[in-house]
């Protein structure tokens, strides 16, 4: 056909096949799409794309593109630049493009387009009828799935979600509800029942009840499904869920982040836990200001916790919300005293059935140290073993027998001088045995010797400003002099 234009800009007719089988296309799209020579489907993977035929499609784009924002931005992009080769051009997509269509609403933003939108047949109609609702009455809100946290920010419901096209956008739409002890529902969110709407308008047409908990477990979920929640009744979190796409966001687009694996990031994993530790040890009760340090680095570490689920999500093996709800259902399993009948009276009593919990959950034959992360730090590590070896009795009955202990240690490292590998034995047994006894003091000896190093840096700091100030070179001053600038560090308040 011959190319025409509206006031010199570049006509785009926009329709819509419908929902589902070529039946619910309307005649007057048939008779647009018959008009066009230049033929663009968003996406050939629906029922009715076959209507309109020798389309370029833009499903390659999906498979190229990092994420749906630099897909919809290359079709608009796209059809922009054939409109203004050929005057006119056909644009069809599923359902209404009046409903949830990015490319449209960005197709009518731009001034330079003279596009024409038709009316056509969306799911909405499809959906209300499946469910049985008039929609003014009940109230429903629409909701994009890929946008569900802000979209759906403070909402309670009832809520139709589209675009919940695959298992993914269902378990970070789960993520994006909290736990709310406070919620005005009387069970957990878990439990809330939930429809998926499935291939409406096709022989294949179903509609599966669920809960929330199982609805991105359902087999055939596809780009014709929808989800409908009656009522949601407790806060979407929609501060976590712009951090968990942020997280994603960074590993599709940063060139550092694309590089990184699991084992790349064990390195910046314990750098960060370690500096949640010295925030922790920074902590000022009269001070509130010093929670900003812990409240940085508490979101350091949630952020390589959010690094490591993105990546296996990438790899189609996990999502955050398998890591959430794994540690959830433990915590329940772990606090019957809580969530059950068990009845406990103390701190002590909570720890003793906790243990006897994981122990029914190992396999009869585990060890006593299973579980226990043979990559600790060697503090750390012996004061875990030794607890755990006490917990089934094998330990001192008091602190004075591990004291002895350490004597005797002692004195075998000093017989071991002269056997570089006797010593090194004996040296690893003597501060076993230091750990015993800080264990039975009730003293953590990782943040023990921290402290104690930290100390010694102070004063140190101390001693060689000293000799610097009266000229003293501390590499041959001699011990004497070094012991009096100690000793004199050590009298002055600390710092």
């Amino acid at each position: 056909m011959a190319s025409s234009r509206s006031a010199d800009r570049p006509i785009v007719e926009v329709v819509g096949v419908g929902p589902g089988d070529a039946r619910y296309a309307t005649a007057a799209t048939l008779e647009v799409i018959a008009r066009h020579r230049h033929r663009y489907l968003r996406t050939a993977v629906h029922p009715s794309a076959h209507l309109v035929d020798n389309a370029f499609s833009f499903d390659d784009f999906y498979d190229d593109a990092d994420s749906f924002e630099e897909v919809y931005r290359r079709i608009v992009e796209h059809l922009a630049s054939e409109a203004r080769e050929h005057g006119e051009i056909l644009y069809a997509v599923p359902g209404s493009p009046l409903v949830l269509e990015e490319t449209v609403a960005e197709l009518r933003r731009r001034p330079e387009l003279d596009v024409r939108v038709h009316p056509a047949t969306g799911f909405l109609d499809l959906a209300w009828s499946a469910l049985g609702i008039d929609p003014v009455e009940a109230g429903v809100t629409l909701i994009d799935g890929h946008r569900f946290a802000s979209a759906a920010a403070g909402l309670h419901g009832p809520l139709l979600v589209a675009h919940t096209h695959a298992a993914w956008v269902l378990s970070d739409i789960k993520l994006s509800v909290d736990h709310d002890a406070d919620s005005d529902i009387d069970r957990p969110v878990d439990d809330l029942p939930v429809t998926l709407l499935m291939s409406l308008g096709t022989e294949a047409e179903r509609l599966v009840e669920t809960t929330w908990s199982e609805m991105d477990r359902v087999e055939g979920i596809d780009h014709l499904t929808s989800l409908w929640v009656p009522h949601l009744g407790v806060p979407v979190a929609a501060g976590y869920q712009r951090f968990h796409l942020l997280a994603r966001t960074l590993r599709e687009q940063c060139p550092w982040d694309i590089e990184q694996t699991h084992r790349s990031l064990v390195p910046y994993l314990i750098e960060e836990a370690y500096e949640v530790v010295d925030a922790i040890e920074g902590l000022d009760p009269d001070d509130p200001a010093s929670d900003v340090e812990l409240i940085g680095e508490l979101g350091d570490l949630l952020y390589q916790i959010e690094f490591h689920a993105t990546i296996a999500e990438q790899e189609g093996r996990f999502t955050i919300a398998d890591v959430t709800s794994a540690v959830h259902d433990k915590l329940v399993r772990r606090h019957p005293h809580v969530f059950g009948d068990t009845v406990v009276t103390d701190a002590d009593s909570v720890t003793a059935n906790w243990e006897r919990l994981k122990r029914a959950e190992r396999s009869p034959e585990a060890s006593v140290f299973d579980g226990v992360p043979g990559s600790l730090p060697a503090l750390s590590l012996a004061d875990t073993v030794q607890r755990k070896a006490a917990k089934v009795g094998f330990d001192w009955p008091e602190v004075d027998g591990a004291l002895a202990k350490v004597g005797e240690e002692a004195a075998e490292v000093v017989a071991a001088r002269g056997d570089d590998e006797a010593v090194r034995d004996e040296m690893g047994d003597l501060l076993f045995a230091v750990v015993n006894v800080a264990r039975h003091l009730g003293v953590d000896p990782e943040s023990a010797l921290r402290a104690a190093v930290a100390k010694f840096r102070r004063r140190f700091d101390v001693v060689d400003t000293l000799a610097r100030e009266r000229g003293i070179d501390l590499a041959t001053s001699g011990l004497d002099m070094l012991d009096a600038l100690w000793d004199e560090a050590k009298g002055r308040p600390a710092g």
